[in-house]
């Protein structure tokens, strides 16, 4: 019984010794403001807004004026090209229009590129809604130009082939453009309407406004567990989203909070 007592004595001395002489234990408490204020989820804006506004007015000018030249300088006889010698020499009207949708396709391109870019940055902080309720409609607007870029190329080798009919083809021309023109503009303006309605919000990440519901549960629809309307897909997709986004904001959290502790320990 005393050797045992005394290998008991033993064993917690030396636990009490490791623990004094570990160096996180003499390091100064963190307070709870400093945690608070490193550690807290911030709100970053999709700066798309602006873009989306900009591109849709170059849009609409291109199309009216694509128009005026149509009806100013190839109306009614558009094999005859009134302004080819005085203002666009020495390309042809129709060469322009076609040559300003290319640009403006590219444009749409870039732009494309980049709110692809800002959406991955906003779905790996956490808001998983807004990702992907504009996850099909953000590229809308480069696929309907690029439809349109496919119809202007069949009916110029329509007309390169049968040029008879030159007044059907420039009103078929003018048709794809104010069509596709309708088309981008409705998607563009939906998708601005939701981001601008998303940035006004400055909502908190997904899964903290999921434990915001669990307090209440009379108000819970979950976008974590199962619904009777969610199918399989949605429900395994947006699990491993929320998995996904757990993992990076805790691989996070442990290096601030492991930065914070060598601050103060040298401090």
């Amino acid at each position: 019984m005393q050797r045992w007592t005394v290998a008991g004595l033993a064993g917690s001395l030396e636990i009490t010794q490791s623990l004094e002489d570990d160096p996180l234990l003499d390091a100064p408490l963190i307070s709870s403001h400093t945690l608070h204020s490193q550690l807290r989820p911030r709100f970053h804006a999709i700066p798309a807004v602006l873009l989306a506004n900009f591109l849709l007015l170059i849009h609409v000018a291109f199309v009216v004026l694509a128009f005026l030249a149509a009806m100013f300088c190839s109306y009614p006889n558009p094999n005859q090209d009134k302004c080819s010698g005085n203002y666009t020499h020495p390309l042809k009207v129709q060469t322009v229009i076609i040559i300003a949708k290319v640009i403006l396709w590219t444009l749409h391109v870039f732009f494309e590129r980049y709110i692809q870019h800002h959406h991955s940055e906003v779905r790996s902080r956490g808001y998983f809604s807004i990702y992907r309720s504009t996850r099909c409609l953000k590229r809308l607007p480069l696929l309907i130009h690029s439809t349109g870029n496919t119809a202007l190329l069949l009916i110029l080798s329509m007309q390169h082939s049968f040029p008879d009919h030159s007044k059907v083809y420039l009103y078929l021309i003018l048709g794809v453009l104010g069509l596709e023109l309708i088309s981008s503009l409705t998607c563009l303006v939906i998708y601005t309407v939701r981001i601008s309605n998303f940035n006004r919000a400055k909502p908190r990440p997904d899964i903290i406004e999921e434990e915001k519901m669990y307090a209440y549960p009379s108000h819970v629809t979950s976008e974590i567990g199962f619904r009777e309307n969610s199918s399989l897909e949605e429900i395994v997709e947006k699990q491993g989203d929320v998995i996904e986004y757990l993992q990076r904001h805790n691989a996070l959290l442990s290096r601030r909070l492991l930065a914070l502790t060598s601050q103060q320990i040298k401090t």
